[in-house]
Parts: C-alpha cells; sequence; structure tokens
C-alpha cells in the first residue's frame, strides 16, 4: 500500500507542520501522503547508486559557500541599484552528466544558488540553458559549472 514509506510520513509531517495539527488534517494528509506516494511508484525512479557516497558533504560545502557568496552578490546588485550596468543573459554549457540522479542534483545546485536558475537540459545535444542575473563572461561560468559541479558529480555518481 505504501511504496515509499519515508516519502508518506515525511508528507504527513509537512502537511501537519504547514496546517496544524487536528484529526482532519491528519486524516486529509495521510489521504494525500498515499496517493503521493503512488504517483511516485507510478513513475518508477531508480535507485541511485553512490559510490563514492563520501564525497557528498564536499559537494553541500562547495554549494552552501557558493549559496553565501551568490546571495552577497546578488544583494549587492540590488542594494547599488543603477549605479553600475549589470547584463544578464542565457548561457548554454555543454555537459558529460548523463545520470538522470545526477542531472537532478545539478539542476538543484545551480537553481539554489542566486542570480542563476536552469532553464531547460537538451539530451541530444547534451547541453543546458542557463540564465545568469549578472553575465561579464560566459567562458567563465561555463567553466566553473563544468569544474565546480559536473566534475564532483560525475565522480559521486560514477
Amino acid at each position: 500500500m505504501l511504496p515509499y514509506p519515508l516519502l508518506s510520513a515525511s508528507l504527513v509531517i509537512m502537511w501537519l507542520a504547514l496546517n496544524g495539527f487536528t484529526p482532519g488534517h491528519f486524516i486529509l494528509g495521510c489521504i494525500v501522503s498515499v496517493f503521493a506516494s503512488w504517483g511516485m511508484a507510478a513513475l518508477r525512479p531508480v535507485k541511485p547508486r553512490l559510490p563514492k557516497w563520501y564525497l557528498l558533504p564536499k559537494l553541500v560545502g562547495i554549494v552552501l559557500y557558493d549559496i553565501l557568496r551568490s546571495n552577497l552578490a546578488v544583494a549587492s546588485i540590488l542594494l547599488t541599484g543603477g549605479r553600475r550596468k549589470h547584463k544578464s543573459g542565457f548561457i548554454t554549457v555543454p555537459i558529460e552528466l548523463e545520470n538522470p540522479t545526477a542531472l537532478a542534483v545539478l539542476a538543484v545546485v545551480i537553481t539554489s544558488t542566486p542570480g542563476t536558475a536552469w532553464l531547460e537540459y537538451n539530451s541530444l545535444s547534451k547541453t543546458v540553458l542557463i540564465h545568469v542575473l549578472d553575465l561579464v563572461d560566459e567562458a567563465e561560468w561555463q567553466a566553473l559549472i563544468k569544474t565546480r559541479y559536473e566534475a564532483l558529480l560525475m565522480e559521486i555518481f560514477k
């Protein structure tokens, strides 16, 4: 009945945290979590293999540092207003990742970093379209994503 019991339990807890604990909300949260669990099972996600799971803390540290640094940069852009010209734009980054889980993690990392957003993945040309708030050098952004994130994700998910 519950193919993903941890997902179901987490959804019920989140439902109750957002709506308050009442018997009605508990029952409704349970119903929602059962349907969500069934929906997840219908997608048939592959179980990720993490042969080098011990590199995950390194990735988390890098991402947290980059999020902090990007928050400061975006705040600086917003606070200085029009004093300095900022050019936002779209860049295409060629990537070698093929693992769907690694691609999903890369999408989360790029989108969670303020000032950048993952827009599209083209599986035929193996490229990612990204929007950057303060685009100074496209090659620098491509190198940053490839060396800082993609290389580590390829090592973790090999």
